[in-house]
């Protein structure tokens, strides 16, 4: 089985940190949202991963490489214009062949085993009445954002619509999807919705039309879209409460760590109180300052004189002299302070290579 991984989107919802950076690059609990995709591939056997890249395809290339430090193999597929999920079916025909394989949405994080979920396809697969395709529902509150499956009364996928205005169910496809080769002909037989996309949706609902078996799964964990602030720092918030503590930093006498944090190596922690769930990146240095829970703070940053809480701070930035930072997301290389001190909290969003001097 191999993988095909989105990784082309422009991120339009979450400028100005995409104007200079890939949004499946977004760290989340100081990793990148990628990487969380694709470890969980490899641990599922799959290391034949087909990457579909678009106009940050360079940086996402020299962030993941050949694929050799996740233990896999990494070939690059471009698309020039996003034209839809089932367009990046289309353009990797060569690369997948006749092979199944798992489709996974780069900028998706979800709580799923993704071995389980291959192990069942493949024993479904061995029956007497093998799917050509699995997806993954989950319950929404807003189905006319999704793609929504209607099931009959024996749980069976009975149609698939995209973006209804009235929608049919409250159960959403999230974004992973298991196909064998024969959605390919699929892929073929639709053609661009009235956004001028080819829908994966519309190509599943092709498979049923010819009587396929499309089979499905309920989602019972989270899954978070993280193309918006609100949401990325709900998943930050998330994978921290999955962090053990791990101290390989030094922390000073007059310091307080509470909680389950990790320090990386290199970093310090001077007369500071850490109150986890919070990881903190190597060689940053956290001074006569409060680190609350739900905050991830990249590496070689400064904090200094300052709180922070429920927030994402990316590499190599600084806050200073900050008397409350929270909900925020802060790009790297970046700097916010504040020249007079003011009782006032702060919730920003702040792009690499920025100033913010707080009056």
């Amino acid at each position: 089985m191999k993988a095909l991984i989105l990784a082309g989107g422009a991120g339009t919802r979450l400028r100005p940190i995409t104007h200079t950076r890939a949004k499946q690059l977004v760290p989340v609990a100081n990793k990148p949202i990628l990487f969380y995709g694709i470890e969980a591939m490899v641990a599922a056997g799959i290391t034949e991963i087909g990457v579909i890249v678009g106009d940050t395809r360079a940086e996402v290339m020299q962030a993941l490489g050949d694929g050799t430090s996740f233990g896999a193999a990494f070939t690059y597929i471009p698309q020039e214009d996003p034209l839809g999920l089932a367009h990046c079916v289309l353009i990797a025909r060569e690369f997948l062949a006749d092979d199944d394989f798992v489709m996974y949405l780069g900028d998706n994080l979800l709580e799923q085993n993704l071995a389980a979920f291959v192990a069942a396809f493949e024993t479904a697969r061995a029956s007497g009445e093998p799917p050509v395709a699995q997806i993954l529902l989950k319950q929404v509150p807003d189905p006319h954002r999704f793609g929504i499956a209607t099931l009959d009364s024996a749980g069976n996928v009975v149609e698939l619509v995209e973006k209804p205005d009235d929608p049919p169910s409250d159960l959403a496809l999230v974004g992973v999807y298991l196909f064998t080769a024969r959605i390919h002909d699929a892929v073929a037989g639709i053609r661009p919705s009235e956004r001028g996309e080819l829908e994966i949706t519309d190509a599943i609902q092709w498979l049923l039309d010819q009587g396929e078996r499309v089979r499905c799964e309920l989602l019972t964990g989270w899954w978070i879209d993280t193309g918006k602030l609100t949401p990325l720092l709900e998943a930050n918030r998330l994978l921290l409460e999955k962090i053990e503590t791990n101290i390989e930093g030094s922390v000073d006498q007059a310091s307080t760590i509470e909680g389950r944090v990790i320090v990386g190596q290199g970093a310090e922690i001077i007369n500071s109180t850490i109150r986890g769930p919070v990881a903190i990146g190597a060689g940053t240095r956290v001074e006569d300052s409060f680190i609350g829970p739900f905050s991830a703070v990249g590496s070689r940053c400064v904090v200094h004189h300052s709180e922070v809480e429920h927030s994402v701070i990316m590499d190599d930035s600084s806050i200073v002299d900050i008397a409350r930072l929270e909900d925020s997301l802060i790009g790297s290389n970046a700097l916010v302070q504040r020249s007079r001190q003011k009782p006032r909290a702060l919730r920003l969003m702040v792009g690499d290579h920025c100033q913010i001097d707080v009056e």
